[in-house]
Formats: C-alpha cells, sequence, structure tokens
C-alpha cells in the first residue's frame, strides 16, 4: 500500500516544477545603458526594457536621482528561457554555488558576455556582464495572482532549494558545490 502511495506521488502533475522565466539584466547610465540594451538585445533576440530608479530613490554618490534610467532588462519564457539558460549555463562552467539557489529561484552573474558559447566581441559593446535570475514555478500559482477570489498558497505549493538542484542537475548536467 505504502508503494501505491509513493507512485501516486511521484505521478502527480501538479507537483511538477517548471521555470516560468529567465531574466537578463544589467545596470548602467548614460551611454553605457545603450551598450548594455544593445548586448541584451543580442543575447535574446528580443527588445530589452529600460528600468529606472524609483520616485524615491536619490544616492548622490553614485549620481542616482528619482526617475533616472539605471539598468536595462529581458524577461524570456517557456522554449526561449530553457534554451538560452543553457548557453547561459555553459558561461560559468556548468556550475553553481549553492548559496546561489534560493527558495523559487536561482541567480548567477557573467562578468563578460565573450564567455558564453557561440558569441564572439562586439566592438560597438565593449566589455560588459550581465545578471541572470532564473525564477521556477509549479501549476496552481494563479490561485495567489488571480484579482478576484485571490487565495494563500501553502508552503508545500513553493518550489525548494533540494528540488531546484535536481531539476538543473537532470536537465542542464549542472554541478551544485
Amino acid at each position: 500500500m505504502s508503494s501505491q502511495k509513493n507512485s501516486l506521488m511521484q505521478e502527480n502533475p501538479m507537483r511538477k516544477i517548471k521555470i516560468e522565466k529567465v531574466v537578463l539584466s544589467c545596470g548602467a547610465t548614460a551611454l553605457e545603458l545603450e551598450k548594455s540594451k544593445k548586448l541584451l538585445e543580442l543575447l535574446s533576440a528580443k527588445k530589452a526594457q529600460i528600468t529606472k530608479a524609483g520616485s524615491q530613490t536619490r544616492i548622490p554618490d553614485f549620481n542616482v536621482r528619482p526617475h533616472l534610467p539605471v539598468g536595462v532588462c529581458v524577461t524570456l519564457r517557456r522554449n526561449d528561457a530553457f534554451d538560452i539558460l543553457k548557453r547561459l549555463l555553459g558561461a560559468i562552467g556548468n556550475s553553481l554555488k549553492k548559496k546561489q539557489i534560493a527558495q523559487n529561484g536561482f541567480s548567477f552573474g557573467i562578468k563578460e558576455y565573450i564567455e558564453i558559447p557561440g558569441i564572439e566581441y562586439q566592438r560597438e559593446i565593449g566589455i560588459r556582464g550581465l545578471n541572470v535570475t532564473v525564477s521556477f514555478i509549479r501549476p496552481g500559482v494563479r490561485v495567489k495572482r488571480k484579482k478576484i477570489k485571490k487565495g494563500k498558497l501553502p508552503k508545500k505549493q513553493h518550489v525548494s532549494r533540494d528540488e531546484i538542484i535536481s531539476y538543473i542537475k537532470e536537465n542542464f548536467n549542472t554541478a551544485v558545490k
């Protein structure tokens, strides 16, 4: 009887995890902002969005003031996300540190975009780095996000670190240190 319960638990489609989105981002201002935008559009083949500082954000030491453009990001979903994530993990040697993995996702940085397999140096972009953030999801999260009759999600609905580690080991052959 316990073997039946285990097989039912493994086959439950509501427990499967999948990649919700991959966000590529670069922080920059002024002329460097345009270079970052070109880089993200080169990598993703999608239009990059400029992010602005908040309405109350003011950091005089970094010359940041409210509504000043401070970065660029691109969000990739579904098949695009899976394909680009394989390439980006190759740039860091297909290995992650355990502290880079959190509940519902993981993040890592790439110091120079020329480390990505299949990407050549672009003179107008120069040497730039980028951040990669991957978000995981389970079916049923719509309950939390819908506008009418919004519900709460139990903790078991979140994707744990161990589940993320096993997912990336199976699908991307990535080592976790």
